[in-house]
């Protein structure tokens, strides 16, 4: 039996090349090996103020991109987290089996809550909607990156609890990690992840970006004064981050990479990235303004959330048997 892989993205901006690495590029292959539920998951995105129609916009873009990276909607469902009710049914129920400590102690909560007078509950409560958005399709196989590590075992623990303490209701999902291009960095600051959100508009290559400004913001990348092509994370963390994309969008091993551009110094290394980059990206662009507009877009976002309404739904009337929810229909004589 094939085995179900779950993911899902929030409609929060457009798309870094990191997100793409990182996630994105991923599903053509593994719809391949598992069945696979891509999930837009806007409901994540709440957890901090949106504009509606502007977040609106960055849900049918990010639909778009999923198809323009390759996901095929007869292989993969892809579908809107809103959509499908049974996400925020869940999500109360494990909200019910999580403690308060857990939850803050998760790093991101941390991070975007430090310094802040008020933030959400739901920025507290966000592990939850995760692992019931995760565990909703009996999925075997999650893959993320380093920095959602941390929810996932909490999605597993959460799991494990519910199913000792009422029913064995859930799969443990397991974690899988890419070993390079998982975690790309900003180009101005290596030592921080890529963000969408960062002020500095060269730290930042967009999905959407035109060719000129990808040249320009890898050139202007922050490396060090040795020139030297050598992956380093420690001491090099600049041009280490640049390999990194490079073998994220080629293929090619570290290791060939740094054979290839020895003593060629990073003004030929970075123009090679920067080609490289405009290259693949285009038929992603092409494709994508292709279908941002069409009616093709919106048939398969409709068959996606009736295909995973389906398989929640089940699993969420297990679940509420399990905790003793709703009534019991007695048998008619």
């Amino acid at each position: 039996m094939t085995k179900r892989l779950f993911s899902g993205i929030q409609p929060s901006g457009t798309l870094t090349i990191g997100n793409y690495l990182g996630a994105m590029k991923q599903f053509p292959e593994l719809q391949e090996e598992y069945e696979s539920y891509l999930c837009i998951v806007d409901y994540h995105a709440i957890t901090v103020p949106q504009d509606r129609l502007k977040l609106r916009e960055q849900i049918r873009s990010l639909a778009a991109f999923y198809l323009a990276c390759g996901v095929d909607p007869k292989k993969s469902t892809l579908f809107i987290q809103s959509e499908v009710s049974a996400h925020a049914e869940l999500a109360w129920m494990l909200q019910c089996v999580a403690s308060i400590g857990e939850l803050e102690r998760m790093t991101q909560f941390k991070d975007k809550s430090t310094g802040k007078e008020s933030v959400t509950a739901g920025l507290l409560t966000y592990p939850p909607l995760m692992a019931a958005d995760i565990l909703l399709y009996g999925t075997e196989v999650v893959p993320v990156g380093d920095d959602q590590k941390q929810h996932l075992e909490l999605t597993r623990n959460v799991a494990e609890r519910f199913n000792k303490r009422y029913n064995d209701i859930f799969t443990i999902p397991d974690i899988r990690v890419q070993e390079v291009g998982a975690r790309i960095m900003s180009l101005q600051n290596p030592e921080k992840k890529m963000s969408k959100s960062d002020d500095n508009q060269k730290a930042t290559i967009f999905m959407l970006d035109e060719p000129k400004k990808i040249e320009k913001k890898i050139k202007s990348a922050v490396t060090d004064s040795e020139g030297i092509i050598e992956y380093n994370k420690e001491e090099k963390p600049g041009i280490t981050n640049l390999i990194n994309i490079y073998s994220g969008f080629s293929g090619l091993t570290v290791n060939e990479i740094v054979s290839q551009y020895e003593g060629k110094g990073y003004g030929v290394f970075k123009q090679d990235l920067a080609d490289l980059v405009v290259e693949k990206l285009k038929p992603i662009q092409d494709r994508y303004f292709e279908l941002y507009e069409s009616e093709e877009l919106d048939d398969i976002l409709d068959e996606g959330a009736e295909k995973a309404d389906a398989v929640a739904s089940k699993t969420l009337r297990k679940a509420k048997k399990a905790m003793g929810i709703g009534r019991v229909h007695l048998k008619r004589r």
